[in-house]
Order: C-alpha cells, then sequence, then structure tokens
C-alpha cells in the first residue's frame, strides 16, 4: 500500500495483497479513525470512503478466482 496524503487529497495506492480493503486501514492515526467499510476497489479500480473521503485506487494483477 502506498499513500499520497495531503491537506486537499488523500489518496492510497492498493494490491491484491490488500484485499478484502476496508477503511480505515490498519494503523491508522486517531484523527483518520471512523467506523470500518469495506470498499469494492476491483470492480472500477478505485473506491472512495464515504467517511473520510479517502480515494483507494487498485493497481497490478487481479486475484484469480475472485468475484
Amino acid at each position: 500500500m502506498n499513500a499520497v496524503l495531503d491537506e486537499k487529497t488523500r489518496e492510497v495506492t492498493v494490491t491484491a495483497h490488500d484485499l478484502p480493503l476496508a477503511c480505515p486501514r490498519p494503523g491508522a492515526p486517531l484523527w483518520a479513525r471512523h467506523p470500518r467499510v469495506f470498499l469494492d476497489v476491483l470492480k472500477t479500480g478505485s473506491a472512495t470512503c464515504p467517511y473520510c473521503g479517502t480515494t483507494y485506487r487498485f493497481t497490478g494483477e487481479k486475484p484469480k478466482g475472485h468475484h
């Protein structure tokens, strides 16, 4: 997982190793904590958390046998 964070945009790059994907990620700072939500990045290649607005973008090869 690779995070690019600034005041306006929060974007995280994830791979098959990070699936299933949930936000907030383990180890997130206290200010970023909110109810846990699972996000589907495989369908469109990206997903945005409805709580904090972080965008997760999937890169790499999709896992085999995953729907």
